[in-house]
């Protein structure tokens, strides 16, 4: 895994409304080719996950955040999930590694994923999911 340690500053993460529907309905129609046939039937891959804002705004009000990374994780039933964290101006992860506290202190943390997965809980139809 490559090790680049971008700022973020300067990065444009904006897209248009085209370019988001076009890769969001290439995701949906790839979907069946992404997977080994066990993953495939245990819905492992999600169209898409909703956050409550709170937990947004729980993750940007962490000293120092400057910006939020998602990773990966699998669950006990292989469904895939985004995890979120904090990342800092340097790009590095808010977590107690990183910030100098204890591992004890790592229930503290503030790390987002219980989102509203879809399927099964799907959001009304919008030009990203139809």
């Amino acid at each position: 895994m490559s090790q680049k340690n971008n700022s973020l500053t300067g990065n444009e993460h904006f897209i248009s409304l085209t370019a988001a529907a076009g890769m969001t309905k290439a995701y949906r129609t790839s979907l069946p080719r992404l997977l080994q046939p066990d993953f495939q039937q245990a819905g492992a891959l999600a169209l898409s996950e909703t956050f409550d804002r709170r937990a947004i705004d729980a993750l940007l009000a962490q000293p120092g955040c400057a910006g939020i990374r998602i990773y990966y994780g699998l669950d006990e039933h292989l469904k895939i999930h985004a995890v979120l964290v904090g990342v800092d101006a340097t790009n590095a992860d808010i977590l107690a590694s990183a910030t100098g506290r204890t591992v004890a202190d790592a229930d503290d943390e503030i790390i987002v994923e219980m989102a509203q997965r879809c399927p099964d809980e799907c959001p009304p139809p919008s030009p990203l999911n139809s």
